[in-house]
């Protein structure tokens, strides 16, 4: 086939062809994205207890659903949220399971749950992670709330008719309520308790179909429609009889208005008041494509809005995603050109057009079989690419070297091409055999950070495959007429002095080969010197590790907690302090060109992601910032000064100043404490706080167990049963006063109404006279207050219990500041020091360490178990390939010697070691072994050919010594844009690119040299394969 190939005119480039166009064809259909699905395996059951404390959705909720879902299969964690009003359980899939039929096995269990309380609503059971953000719109006007959502709904449907704008959510807004608040006197004046105000209503608010007349001829449908939808509706209803027997009506008795559910849930943008649209993508939804429905839009609607309506984008999520994918397809043709200039010094232009041509064939080919594989565009496929650089141009280098050697031996460039494609091609099967094993096994890395790691081998596998069929089938083809030109021109005096100059250079290696070979265990043992000496560098701490390295956003959060029960006017006072200091900050951090580092200001109100709560003494504040790659400060810096200048508010609970989106590794700070105590786990986390605030480069410390809003806890008095009042009658009196009623919901326009009767806003406050509330004697109809029946005591609880694995919980959590501190070190320190004082003082508590620490663990662990495998199927095909079990040592002991420019190239860059410095330094050992296996294979051949061991072993190193550095220099070249690029949206890459160059600078150098020493001390021993 090979023969057939380059033989015949046309079917080599007919086949290149079509490898070319059908990625081509493939590129408006690739999804693009900043990193790679990280699927959830999470599903979520949300359950809505109206008026419930935490303690009671603990009790009522929580503890129901553990036991309903104990017997679900391949459960990771259960996690219940137990909040005002509210339970959350969240329960995650191991990723060996699968997800569908575990979605099944939940939604069984949930629905034969039968002993939740009876004012529970029904649990929904939903899949986390389906959607992302997109991008935000905020608009603004200068009128009332109710017409500025009404306004908000009517462009939600509008962008919803765009089929590429899948989801939008309106924030900035409660529920519309028609709200009937009913002053306690009104109560007593008419004997009429909430439930009888809401009955009544019910009875005369009505729209129902209540039949059908069947005539011969048709059918006539009876619907009964008396529903109120409006104020003055509900005004006219009759209540009840006054003194004199005329008519009361609601509108008599209390006050009636179209409001929302929480005022303190609203929205500012720039200052004024907004509706904020969020614009949500599914997973398998092209972000990009999305923002360019949601601009094109926005042209068409601010072409038809009045003056005085803005739409403005915010909360931008896909600049990082344009900016990082435009950063690396610079870097990539910045790569390709200076690979292409490297092969030009060693090749005639022809011949190295066609060398490096295999690249985009390659690289195209690919992008239609990663598409159906579900791989996107992103940062992590991208530097795949740039990293296979290396492995692509191994494979074409040694076909082409074996072909110019055939031509020099006097044979026609046909002839050349085929039977120097053929003599390697053993050794380039065995290679691609190799790396195949070695990036296998890193497909099946586990935890979070594995599925995007795991993106890298996937998508070089993908490569290197389809660079096969294009090394083989077409690039013999080309140099088969390159050769045939190339005879008809002579060699330029440039490629002369140069081969010349290069070939003295590769006599000077020669004898220095020999030397060392001379010299060989004094020169190893150097070699483990350097190795152990480096190696050290890692283990006591001198080069530091963390899970991720930063990721540079574009959005920064001020997210505030004050103590539950702080009314909304005090939020927005400490929100004014804020919004001040962020002014200063602004002064402090002038951009090029006078351009504001400030593009736009978010303010939210009942919202704190932190928190897991809701209630006015919440707020966020979100600032939209100069994409990275216009603006020159760092996000990490704009944060601090921004803090500083923040100083300290007493009144707050906790103020975080943060990158608002969590990096892949998760929260670096996540510390978890079990046990049943409450009041333990509260005293054990504050001790905790206290200790990690001590350490430098510590921020944000929070944790989710908090004093609740005060509370007066109401039991039954003796005697109270003999009147004629139980419990049940006096909770649901007071429920229906202060919680409220929902008689009916009702539509207007794309509204939807709660008509909702509770008592009035004065006399649910004036909590002094609660004790002299009238509950309604459901018989007698006699007033009778509140303290005369029940006893009232102050108490407070917790606004918020966690329950994980069937166990209260408290987690600790906290950021770090990278240039201060560092996670892993940290933690030690903690486990050394803070944890043996924890556990003499709290034996009934326990702890664990979740979060950057616990996902890392988890993926390092996975990758070095597959790398360890993908070893041993290494040693069994060099093993079969070598005849011998000694000889393929020699080519893993290669792998190792890299990791000593890894550990000198970050500290020399001055980096932490992460997960991608780890993915970069277990992805070399492809390039290192496939070296290495030619090598040993050239050794074996000359010892074939007479020569003795020694002599065989530094000819080897001196036949391999320009595919190797070619080899070398093609990966680093193509890399180097990217180790240099000064951008703040490469410093997550650059630590994988790191590893890249400096590990293959290295093992370069070690791999020609030490292969050659390692194989004679083998035959020292009599252990090598002679025949």
């Amino acid at each position: 086939m090979i023969r057939f190939f380059a033989a015949h005119p046309t079917a080599s480039n007919l086949l290149m062809l079509l490898l070319m166009a059908i990625g081509i064809a493939t590129l408006p259909d690739l999804k693009r994205e900043t990193f790679p699905e990280v699927k959830a395996y999470s599903a979520e059951v949300r359950v809505i207890y109206p008026g419930a404390t935490p303690s009671d959705v603990e009790q009522g909720i929580c503890l129901v659903l553990e036991d309903a879902l104990d017997g679900i299969s391949f459960v990771e964690e259960k996690s219940c949220q137990a909040r005002q009003n509210l339970g959350l359980m969240t329960v995650k899939m191991f990723e060996q399971g699968n997800f569908q039929k575990f979605m099944d096995d939940i939604n069984s269990a949930v629905d034969g749950i039968s002993d939740f309380p009876k004012e529970a609503e029904l649990a929904t059971v939903s899949e986390l992670g389906r959607t992302q953000n997109v991008i935000s719109i905020a608009l603004t006007a200068d009128m009332p709330r109710p017409e500025l959502k009404r306004l908000a709904e009517q462009l939600k449907q509008t962008f919803l008719k765009n089929p590429n704008i899948p989801l939008v959510e309106i924030s900035g807004f409660s529920e519309r309520q028609l709200l009937i608040e009913v002053p306690d006197y009104n109560l007593r004046r008419y004997a009429l308790s909430m439930q009888d105000i809401a009955t009544l209503i019910g009875k005369q608010d009505i729209d129902l179909p209540v039949g059908t007349i069947e005539t011969n001829f048709r059918e006539i449908q009876l619907r009964f429609t008396d529903e109120r939808r409006h104020t003055s509706d509900l005004a006219n209803l009759i209540i009840a009889s006054g003194e004199n027997g005329n008519e009361v009506r609601l509108g008599d008795i209390a006050k009636i208005s179209d409001t929302f559910e929480f005022a303190e849930q609203n929205v500012l943008f720039n200052g004024k008041p907004a509706a904020l649209f969020k614009i949500n993508k599914n997973t398998t939804d092209d972000s990009l494509r999305v923002l360019e429905a949601v601009e094109e839009m926005l042209k068409v609607e601010r072409a038809k809005l009045p003056k005085g309506i803005n739409l403005e984008l915010t909360q931008d999520a896909t600049s990082i995603v344009k900016d990082r994918i435009n950063l690396l397809v610079n870097n990539a043709w910045q790569g390709l050109i200076l690979v292409f200039a490297v092969m030009w010094l060693f090749f005639t232009l022809r011949y190295a057009f066609w060398v490096v041509m295999g690249l985009p064939v390659s690289f195209l080919a690919s992008l239609f079989f990663l598409s159906h594989m579900g791989i996107s565009i992103n940062m992590f496929s991208m530097v795949a690419l740039l990293l296979s650089l290396g492995i692509l141009m191994d494979d074409a280098i040694v076909i082409s070297e074996s072909i110019g050697s055939h031509i020099k031996k006097g044979l026609s460039p046909l002839d050349a091409a085929v039977q120097g494609t053929k003599m390697v091609a053993g050794g380039v099967i065995s290679s691609f055999l190799t790396t195949l094993c070695i990036f296998l096994g890193l497909v099946f890395i586990e935890g979070d950070l594995g599925q995007i790691l795991k993106v890298i081998p996937i998508v070089l596998l993908t490569v290197i495959t389809v660079s096969l069929i294009e090394a083989f089938l077409i690039l013999p083809h080309h140099l088969n007429h390159s050769l045939a030109h190339a005879k008809k021109k002579q060699e330029s005096a440039f490629r002369i002095e140069f081969e010349r100059r290069f070939e003295a250079f590769r006599q000077r290696f020669f004898r220095l080969v020999k030397k060392l070979i001379q010299y060989r265990y004094g020169f190893l043992g150097g070699v483990i010197f350097v190795f152990l000496f480096s190696a050290s560098m890692f283990v006591s701490g001198v080069l530091k590790f963390s899970a991720f390295p930063s990721i540079e956003g574009d959005m920064a959060q001020a997210r505030i907690l004050m103590p539950a029960g702080t009314p909304l006017s005090q939020t927005e006072k400490v929100v004014e302090k804020l919004l001040l200091a962020l002014e200063k900050t602004k002064i402090e951090f002038q951009q090029q060109e006078n351009d504001d580092l400030i593009r736009a200001i978010n303010v939210s109100y009942n919202e704190n992601a932190d928190a897991y709560e809701m209630g006015p003494h919440l707020a966020t504040i979100t600032i939209d910032l100069l994409t990275a790659e216009k603006r020159n400060t760092r996000l990490i810096d704009f944060i601090s000064s921004w803090r500083k200048n923040t100083g300290l508010i007493p009144q707050a609970q906790s103020i975080s100043f943060k990158e608002p989106t969590v990096g892949p590794s998760g929260q670096p700070i996540e510390i978890r404490l079990q046990g049943d105590d409450l009041v333990q786990l509260s005293q054990a986390s504050f001790e905790l706080q206290n200790w990690l605030s001590g350490y430098p480069g510590v921020e944000n410390l929070i944790d989710d167990l908090r004093p609740g809003k005060p509370e007066f806890s109401i039991t039954l008095k003796p005697g109270a049963l003999n009147m004629g009042l139980d419990a049940q009658t006096i909770a649901s009196q007071l429920r229906s006063a202060y919680q409220g009623n929902k008689i009916s919901e009702t539509n207007v326009d794309l509204d939807t109404f709660e008509v909702t009767v509770k008592l009035d806003r004065q006399s649910r406050n004036q909590y002094i006279d609660f004790d002299t509330f009238p509950i309604i004697h459901p018989q007698t109809k006699a007033v009778i207050p509140l303290a005369s029946v029940a006893d009232i005591i102050s108490t407070r609880s917790y606004s918020r219990i966690s329950r994980v694995n069937n166990q209260r919980t408290v987690t600790v959590y906290g950021d770090i500041d990278v240039d201060k501190n560092n996670t892993k070190q940290l933690l030690d320190d903690v486990s050394k020091r803070w944890v043996p004082i924890f556990e003499k003082k709290y034996p009934e508590l326990t702890y664990s360490f979740e979060g950057e620490v616990k996902n890392a663990g988890t993926t390092q662990q996975s990758m070095m178990k597959t790398f360890i495998l993908g070893l041993f199927g290494v040693f069994i095909l060099l093993s079969f390939q070598f005849k011998s079990y000694v000889e393929p040592l020699i080519v893993i002991a290669a792998i190792p010697m890299a990791l000593i420019g890894v550990i000198w190239g970050h500290l020399i860059m001055g980096m932490q070691f992460t997960m991608p410095s780890m993915m970069g330094f277990v992805s070399l050992g492809g390039i290192v072994v496939n070296d290495s296996i030619l090598l040993v294979e050239f050794v074996k051949k000359h010892v074939a050919n007479g020569l003795s061991v020694h002599e065989a072993a530094a000819h080897a190193s001196y036949d391999r010594f320009r595919a190797v550095l070619l080899t070398s220099l093609t990966t680093i070249v193509g890399m180097s844009p990217l180790l240099f690029e000064t951008s703040l949206q490469a410093q997550i890459l650059i630590p994988l690119a790191t590893s890249i160059v400096f590990g293959i600078a290295t093992s370069t150098l070690l791999v020609l040299f030490v292969i050659p020493c390692l194989y004679s001390v083998l035959e020292d021993f009599g252990y090598t394969e002679q025949t």
